[in-house]
């Protein structure tokens, strides 16, 4: 087996102190299943194992502790990774919200109303339907 890298989060050595009957009971799923996969290296008895995907753990017979140790390892490292997107993206996510909120509010300080347009009516075109008055209509005659 290779030495570990030196980079790469590890699944932590608590010498046999890890047990799954004292975890807190606020803890969140994630950290329950680091706390598992923590004690299943430890019950295992394997304190080296390759990285996962590795050329040294694709040459580890199937039934090698190690492998799954390291494919323990790999689980618990992608659900961090897909831990921290989640968070990244919620945070942006609310900071967007908050923006476009912020922005709503600033519209309303700065709206400006028009004054209404007057209808005025052409020579030799039809006549106008007034908005909001059925019936009514606006011609040469009646612009007055």
């Amino acid at each position: 087996m290779t030495a570990r890298h030196t980079t790469r989060t590890r699944l932590a050595d608590t010498a046999g102190r890890v047990r799954l009957h004292s975890v807190p009971p606020d803890a969140t799923a994630g950290q329950i299943t680091y706390l598992r996969a923590i004690a299943q290296k430890e019950a295992l008895g394997v304190t080296e194992w390759p990285e996962y995907g590795s050329p040294e753990w694709l040459q580890l017979p199937p039934n090698d502790p190690a492998v799954y140790v390291a494919t323990l390892e790999a689980a618990e490292l992608h659900r961090q990774h897909v831990d921290r997107l989640y968070s990244l993206a919620h945070t942006t996510a609310v900071n967007v919200l908050q923006t476009a909120a912020e922005v709503r509010a600033a519209r309303k300080g700065t709206m400006r109303t028009r004054a209404p347009h007057t209808l005025t009516p052409t020579p030799g075109w039809p006549p106008i339907a007034v908005p909001g008055q059925p019936g009514k209509y606006l011609t040469m005659e009646t612009s007055e």
